[in-house]
């Protein structure tokens, strides 16, 4: 398992836990995942609803938020710490400021293609360039675009990037009709961005890692994809049912006592589909049932809080907080496979004992012809890379 680059940042363990909002990826889990080698992220989404009060003044309340998050994770790890935040926050700008300001390692950008770079990311990058810029994209052609807006319209590019594949949870940058579709499956989209970084590279003579996330569950999936030129993978789901995660019991039990049949495609209040776990909320919003909304701040820029059957916001982070009465909870399509809450050092010891089983099953097939049969079997599996 070689360690992800990028750029000066070096990650042991090449895995990014992925942002999870509202208040479900803070700094207790950033600062945990750090601390095994990884990269912690905390998720600005909403975040301000932490604070008292916070419907005074939601935007103030947001930045405050997020400082003392940041804060309270460096004391914590000297590992990497980044922020997600959503190019689809009205106060998108705002939270880039205050990362960049409280010295992120990274920010990781996603819920809208991150083309426009605000003052505060042209200063960084064109200075010091002590933050790193990751955007996410759901295809090649998404990657491309954004790599060209900004070679093009500042003399940069993004530092990596992410690529999302449609088993991710939260909200989806695919269509409804495109989750299913294999044409759009992960072990697809990565050798495409590959391919589509490529240039990039020689044009400005850096590497660019190529981080794959949605469905990554196990080290097998992690050896898979990175055998496709992935240089590291994006994990959330896997880490949601751990002690360091900061969402509420509640809403880890929700995991662990979902079943396959529970993951379900919603359609987001947003624009966007989602994936979540089937509960009493959902199943009342599918049946045309609405809560009304009085707003504070319209926080995401696509929402139309006049029509929308309920807040997304309110409701994340009532499951967060554990009232799942009227909330819900987002997840992955591997939900369904949790047994049990553990630590996150049980969970990164797991994973990379399931890398290199994987790489020894491998090194079996290639010297052994008449290796045992359940070899064989899984060994179909990576045929393809």
């Amino acid at each position: 398992m070689k360690a992800l680059h990028i750029g000066d940042l070096e990650a042991r363990v090449p895995i990014i836990q992925g942002g999870m909002g509202v208040a479900v990826s803070l700094s207790g889990l950033a600062s945990a995942v750090a601390n095994e080698g990884g990269i912690g992220i905390i998720s600005s989404a909403g975040i301000g609803m932490l604070m008292p009060n916070y419907s005074k003044d939601f935007k103030r309340a947001n930045q405050l938020a997020l400082r003392q998050e940041i804060q309270k994770a460096r004391k914590k790890t000297n590992g990497i710490i980044g922020v997600n935040i959503m190019v689809a926050l009205s106060d998108y700008t705002d939270h880039l400021k205050v990362a960049v300001e409280k010295g992120a390692d990274l920010i990781i950008s996603g819920a809208g293609l991150p083309l426009k770079m605000p003052d505060i990311v042209i200063e960084d990058k064109t200075g010091d360039n002590k933050t790193k810029f990751i955007p996410i994209a759901s295809s090649a052609r998404g990657a491309k675009l954004i790599f060209n807006y900004w070679a093009d319209h500042y003399g940069v590019i993004p530092d990596g990037i992410v690529v999302e594949g449609p088993l991710a949870g939260g909200h989806l940058g695919f269509k409804k009709t495109q989750i299913n579709d294999k044409g759009f499956v992960l072990e697809k989209l990565v050798p495409e961005v590959v391919a589509v970084m490529n240039p990039f590279e020689q044009r400005f003579g850096k590497n660019i890692p190529v981080i794959a996330g949605g469905g990554i569950y196990t080290g097998v999936d992690m050896y898979k994809i990175m055998m496709l030129g992935a240089s590291g993978v994006q994990i959330a789901t896997r880490l949601v049912p751990t002690f360091e995660c900061d969402a509420s019991a509640e809403f880890k039990d929700t995991y662990v006592n979902s079943k396959e049949e529970d993951l379900m495609l919603i359609e987001s209040p947003v624009g966007l589909p989602g994936r979540a776990i089937r509960n009493k909320f959902l199943e009342d919003v599918a049946t045309g049932k609405k809560t009304p909304i009085k707003c504070p701040w319209k926080c995401i820029k696509t929402c139309d809080y006049k029509k929308a059957p309920y807040c997304i916001s309110l409701a994340l982070i009532n499951a967060s907080k554990g009232n799942l009465k009227h909330g819900f909870v987002f997840a992955g399509s591997n939900a369904y496979r949790t047994t049990k809450i553990q630590s996150v050092k049980a969970v990164f010891n797991a994973m990379e004992g399931e890398f290199q089983k994987a790489i020894e099953e491998i090194t079996v097939h290639r010297h052994n012809t008449t290796r045992p049969a359940p070899i064989r079997r899984r060994f179909k599996e990576y045929a393809h890379v």
